[in-house]
């Protein structure tokens, strides 16, 4: 082993073998939209063979019929079968692909039967790569039909003995079976060689993931974007790699939430609006045909601020399970921050799909986060949000659930008839699915006998052997339903009757008896948590799992500062696995861990304490020494140089392994170890190519091996120029400059190194971009480069004496210049005694990091100049008599972390302004404007007084000394008064020091306290509402609004209002307002829905196409009737004759009336318990005007349309070709011409749908003639019928055209078939 540094004396070399690595690349998924058309098609096509079968022909009769005689035991069992879950199932080979051996110049064929619904998608794969037959169409083939694979391998040779692989993959999940084919030579002879032509010209594609997105943390409502520079070599025209993003293993497809971005080099994923389902691991791979590249990163999401202090955050992860025609389960899960007490229930809301308007479901608040949800109208679709509750107040609402349709599953399938008069049989298998002590819920299968008439249920309960039937009023349609109200504690069973147009069937069989309470216990309390040092600024916590714990939705894990009692949520999305990375703690703070589980029925006991941790790095082996070089040679040995490793990790590099290797002729030798024996000079032989490579080791372990160094020849050296520097590397990166350090040359050539030369180049440069960073040769050993962009950079050495120039060093990097987050530069201090030091900081110490100090990047030998100071990551320099020698750069860096260090440039200028700031310090002067003077005052009294230069203060202060109370007074809080507060006081040689310290969040807690306080104070100067307006339901069920004011003086005025009128004296609702001292009351009786607001008289309107008649109510409520009636008859609706809603407009619309349409309306508004009703009497003159005005109207737009629509109709007037046929990869630009006044509204559609201007189809409309589409990089997916439609008040027109996109190579195949 080489000890303490980067230069060894070789007597020896090495050899190993290849190492082979290559990534499984897993087979796309089959898209949803096309897996969901064959599961239909599938189900019909077995709904067809089922009826189909059944049908027999029966004795020919008069009628010569056929006879239905599907039997009802049949049918239920092919019902079964028909169940999603069973026919749907993961792939599964029923014959595998056997292996074979083959010789050189044959065809082998492969060959496999797959099973699985929907139809797996079969990939094949080679030693692990992917297998892609269209492009190497001369080497592979791969066919598929009817569930039966081959892989045919034309024209086999050496390369081609291998592993093969096939891959079956659905969205069930996936299987994989694989065969051994081995080539063998048919010459059996050493010298043959196999043919590698066909072989050179397959492209193997190396992916490199750079500039990577790293942990993130977001917050709800926020725009986070993950990002990644993929860079793919060799570079392929038109080529492009598959880029896929996962949430926790689930690929993210765009929506109005995700947007998926690709330019080409770098891959971003914008997540527009955050939420807490949007937590997780995000994964980014990089599909090629020779494999794939991942990167993953967790991104955390914490909860927006509460708007009210002490609220539980919202809930998270609300889905619907088990819809039917008016019945819903709803489940989410708990939030991980519960607020300032526990949470005490849940409120459910739903709202209608288009509407703005939702409704609570229930009234009371349920504890389970699971709630059945009845009462829906068939056939609408619906959406549903969960607000928590605890007793501070209720929190936001959750992020809204899928859309689900009231729908019965089981109508789909059942068959129509139109025979009626059977009476349904009894429900079969009915069961308690859920019991709990707010609700119980029950399921059973629809009877066997029932006719082709849909049924409903009556269910009837029992408790001491009497029969009750809960749902009297109206059966129900669903075979689910959900009781409430039940006794907790008491034992019920339950029975179910069917029920049609033809009476009530017999009751099912009863349950078994079931006790109202919660069936689902809280999990128990996990095990104790153990942690494991990660990162500077995470943690690794595992845990054992709950036990017995059923429904289980995962965990919370918290932490806490020790010593400070404040728990946090380290993740706000239960995670169900015992393992958890903690993201975004404090380096070297002191934590502990607790973790708590999280079911249904809520959250277990927190699991114990962990033990302490200081979050530091885990200690891990080195990174990979680089830069192997040659620094001199004799004849009988050779000196080597290196760079040591970037990565220590996290602990000192102790020594390294050197290896190598014989050249001969361009063949490599075996890696041989040369550090476990002292080999002799004799060993080594002049003229001999060796090559090297070294390895690091630290207390972890020992690293990977070095890339290996160029064939060095040993041989005496008798060059005159000087070596290579050596040791090169770099310190202080920024933005725009980095600091360059080296060691001088081993060899110095026939004279003393003189100077260095820099040199740079962006590390995607060829070897023609090198450039010098200075013009002359640099005496010192370092350097700094500044003007630098934000690009990759390398750097070399050159070392030159009076000889000449010498090769350039080993290359250093690629160095990114790129300012780290959290980058800390040095400061300089002035304390209050005048102590001039310079401060460095660093958030990113880990165990065994020093601070080392250097004076112009060398060690400091004369250490009486500085007294250097470390305290929990601060490092602080203290000049101990500043002068002119302390006149230089000073640095610092920190070791075992990435490179952390800065420097500070002393300058005499610099050092002159320090020196005046301390005298200041040491011996500070209060300015006084005025000297002490003095002033006779009456009785005597003598007044000292002097006047200050200047002298500001809001404070008010104040001292007792009768009771040594002493105090001072502030206006307001700002933000400057963030700090400590000190009282010093001096009674002689007594002294008294007490203080008070506010900073963070207390201090900004008493500011906000302190703004509120000063803002009340200002609302009570004059009338204010001591509580605010309310109602109260009095024992006569009237309606009570009731506030109570303050501050009321005899000229203060109090106006109520209705609807945002005033009401008057003379108005009779003031005679049921009374004021009694201070509080204000008003009975307004008792309210019904129509109550919402004041329905106006009805109005009419003539237009063009008709009269309308139309009200307007100030709230419009879903469950409000309206019927509209034509001379006391019914109006039906019909295409002339219309009614209908628009926000608070009630309207009936007339189109094209006649004499017919005379008479009296009457529009009735009935709410289930009261009802409204306005007439208008469409005769006489009423009739005559509306009449006239709509003929006066109809005819002026006709005129107007025959004037303008010949010239003025919108149209295309040309620029789009009847078809357009474009290779695939290029560019689809067209423009069409466009006409019309007003100017028309423009629209592209394709296959009849319109299109969307976005990344994939640029849509353009300029000066208000031309609208143009382009398409980069077509498809054969953008083949289709295409069309331009513009529209106007006068008209419509479409011009159409037909793009067709082919593939060249496609076409020469077809034609080679043929």
């Amino acid at each position: 082993m080489c000890q303490g540094g980067s230069v060894l004396m070789c007597w020896g070399f090495d050899s190993c073998s290849h190492d082979t690595v290559r990534g499984l690349m897993e087979a796309q998924e089959d898209e949803v939209a096309e897996e969901g058309i064959n599961y239909v098609a599938m189900r019909n096509l077995f709904v067809r063979e089922a009826v189909e079968v059944k049908v027999e022909k029966k004795t020919r009769t008069r009628n010569s019929g056929f006879t239905f005689t599907l039997q009802m035991e049949e049918w239920s069992e092919f019902r079964k079968k028909m169940n999603p879950d069973s026919l749907t199932h993961p792939p599964e080979f029923i014959v595998k692909p056997r292996g074979q051996t083959v010789m050189e110049g044959k065809t082998v064929k492969l060959h496999c039967t797959v099973a699985g619904w929907p139809k797996p998608r079969i990939a094949w794969y080679k030693n692990n790569v992917l297998i892609d037959a269209k492009a190497h169409p001369e080497k592979y083939t791969a066919e598929s039909s009817y569930n039966m694979h081959s892989l045919e391998i034309k024209n086999c040779d050496f390369l081609d003995t291998a592993q093969y692989c096939a891959s079956a993959l659905n969205v069930k999940g996936e299987a994989s079976s694989v065969a051994t084919v081995v080539v063998k030579n048919p010459f059996n002879s050493v010298s043959y060689k196999p043919k590698l032509s066909k072989v050179s010209l397959y492209f193997t594609f190396e992916t490199t993931i750079i500039d990577k997105f790293d942990v993130a943390f977001g917050c709800e409502g926020e725009t986070l974007s993950l990002g990644c520079t993929v860079v793919i070599y060799p570079t392929v025209k038109k080529y492009q790699p598959e880029v896929v993003w996962y949430r926790d293993s689930v690929p993210l497809k765009p929506s109005k939430w995700v947007h998926h971005h690709w330019s080409g080099e770098r891959a971003i994923l914008t997540l527009t609006h955050l939420n807490k389902e949007d937590e997780g691991m995000y994964t980014l791979r990089v599909n090629t045909k020779s494999g794939f590249e991942t990167h993953s990163a967790y991104v955390f999401v914490r909860d927006a601020e509460v708007e009210l202090e002490g609220v539980p955050v919202a809930p998270l992860d609300v889905r619907c399970h088990d819809a039917n025609k008016d019945y819903v389960v709803v489940t989410w899960k708990q939030p991980a921050v519960e607020g300032s007490s526990p949470i005490l229930g849940y409120y459910i809301d739903r709202c209608e799909v288009g509407a703005h308007h939702w409704a609570q479901c229930n009234d009371a608040p349920v504890k389970y986060a699971r709630f059945p949800v009845t009462g829906l109208v068939e056939g609408r679709s619906y959406m549903f949000r969960v607000r928590a509750l605890n007793s501070a107040g209720v929190s936001r609402p959750s992020r809204v659930s899928e859309a689900v349709v009231a729908m019965d599953p089981s109508d789909r399938a059942r068959l129509r008839g139109t025979s009626l008069g059977i009476v349904p049989g009894e429900p079969t298998d009915v069961v308690v699915t859920e019991a709990t002590k707010s609700y119980v819920v029950l399921a059973w299968k629809p009877p066997v006998q029932r006719g082709h008439e849909g049924v409903m249920y009556f269910i009837e309960k029992v408790r001491s052997d009497a029969w009750q039937r809960v749902n009297t009023g109206m059966p129900v349609k669903s075979p689910r339903y959900a009781l409430f109200d039940l006794a907790e504690g008491k034992s019920y069973s339950f029975r179910v009757r069917s029920c049609n147009s033809s009476g009530v069937g017999g009751p099912s069989e009863p349950t078994e008896e079931v006790t109202v309470g919660d069936i689902l216990d809280l999990p128990s309390a996990p095990g104790a948590p153990v942690v494991i040092r990660n990162t500077g600024t995470s943690v690794v916590v595992t845990w054992k799992a709950s036990k017995d714990v059923k429904h289980l939705a995962g965990y919370y894990i918290e932490s806490s500062v020790v010593g400070t009692d404040v728990w946090m949520a380290c993740n706000n999305k239960p995670v169900k696995q015992t393992r958890f990375v903690c993201h975004g703690l404090i380096t070297g703070y002191n934590y502990v861990f607790r973790v708590k589980a999280v079911n249904a029925a809520g959250y277990s006991q927190s699991s114990p304490h962990s033990d302490a941790v200081v979050v530091q790095p885990a200690i891990s082996v080195p990174g990979q020494p680089t830069g192997v070089t040659l620094l001199e040679a004799l004849k009988d040995y050779m000196v080597l140089g290196w760079t040591p490793p970037a990565d220590n990790g996290g602990a000192d590099v102790r020594g390294y392994f050197v290896d190598y290797r014989t050249v001969k002729g361009g063949v490599l030798g075996q890696w041989h170890e040369m550090n476990h024996q002292a080999l002799t000079a004799e060993n080594l032989k002049e003229n001999v190519f060796y090559q090297f490579r070294v390895r690091a080791v630290n207390m972890a372990g020992v690293s990977k091996p070095s890339l290996p160094s160029a064939s060095l020849e040993c041989k005496e050296w008798t060059i005159t120029v000087p070596g290579v520097p050596v040791g090169l590397r770099v310190l202080e990166v920024r933005d725009t400059s980095a600091v360059v350090l080296w060691d001088r040359p081993l060899f110095d050539g026939r004279s003393p190194v003189n100077g260095y030369y820099l040199d740079l180049k962006v590390a995607s440069d060829g070897e023609g971009g090198w450039k010098a960073a200075h013009e002359k040769a640099n005496g010192s050993k370092y350097m700094k480069v500044s003007r630098m962009l934000k690009k990759t950079y390398v750097f070399r050495v050159r070392a030159q004496n009076l000889a000449g120039v010498g090769k350039p060093s080993a290359v250093l990097g690629p160095i990114v210049a790129q300012t780290r987050p959290g980058t800390k530069e040095i400061y300089v201090d002035v304390d209050g005694d005048g102590r001039i030091s310079m401060v460095f900081e660093c958030s990113e110490m880990t165990e065994g990091s020093e601070f080392i100090w250097s004076k112009n990047y060398q060690a400091m030998t004369d250490t009486s100049r500085l007294t250097i100071c470390n305290e929990k990551g601060r490092s602080r320099a203290t000049f101990n008599s500043p002068s002119l020698e302390d006149l230089g750069t000073f640095s610092c860096m920190v070791t075992n972390t990435d490179g952390i260090s800065s420097s500070y440039t002393l300058t005499e200028e610099g050092l002159l302004r320090l020196l005046d700031l301390s005298h200041e310090h040491k011996f500070p002067v209060i300015p006084f404007k005025s000297e002490m003077a003095m002033e006779l005052l009456e009785k005597g009294r003598v007044r000292f007084w002097t006047q200050l230069e200047k002298f500001t203060s809001k404070y008010n202060m104040n001292f007792n000394k009768s009771t040594g109370v002493i105090e001072m007074f502030m206006d307001s809080l700002e933000v400057s008064d963030e700090g400590t507060f000190t009282f010093n006081l001096v009674d002689g040689k007594a002294k008294g020091t007490t203080s008070l310290v506010l900073i963070g969040e207390e201090f900004k807690e008493l500011q906000r306290k302190s703004e509120f306080e000063r803002a009340e104070w200002v609302r009570k100067q004059g009338p204010h509402f001591v509580e605010y307006l309310n109602f109260a339901v009095t024992p006569e069920c009237d309606v009570l609004l009731k506030c109570k004011i303050g501050n009321v003086k005899p000229a203060t005025e109090i106006v109520w209002s209705k609807d945002c009128i005033e009401i008057t004296e003379e108005d009779e609702e003031a005679k049921k307002i009374e004021k009694q001292d201070e509080e204000l009351l008003f009975n307004i009786g008792k309210v019904s829905q129509l109550d919402g607001g004041r329905v106006p008289e009805i109005q009419v309107v003539s237009t063009e196409n008709g009269i309308i008649l139309s009200s307007g109510v100030t709230y419009y409520d879903e469950n409000l009737r309206v019927g509209w009636l034509h001379k006391d008859a019914k109006i039906a609706a019909s295409e002339r004759v219309k009614s209908g809603v628009t926000g608070e407009q009630l309207w009936l619309k007339i189109s094209e009336p006649t004499e017919k349409d005379k008479g009296k309306y009457t529009m009735d508004i009935f709410d289930g318990k009261d009802g409204v009703k306005r007439v208008f009497d469409l005769t006489g003159k009423a009739w005559d005007e509306a009449f006239e005005e709509f003929q006066r109207l109809k005819k002026s737009c006709w005129h107007l349309w025959f004037s303008c629509v010949s010239s003025d109709r919108a149209r295309v007037v040309g620029g789009l070709p009847d078809v357009v046929a474009i290779q695939e990869g290029k560019s689809l630009n067209l423009t069409g011409n466009v006409w019309g006044e007003p100017t028309p509204e423009v629209c592209w559609t394709k296959n009849d749908k319109e299109l969307v201007s976005d990344e994939r189809y640029k849509l353009k409309f300029e000066h208000g003639k031309f609208a143009s589409i382009t398409i980069a990089a077509v498809t054969t997916a953008d083949s289709g019928k295409y069309a331009l439609v513009v529209k106007n008040k006068f008209g419509k027109e479409a011009g159409e055209f037909t793009v067709s996109v082919y593939n060249p190579e496609e076409e020469e195949s077809k034609e080679d078939k043929k």
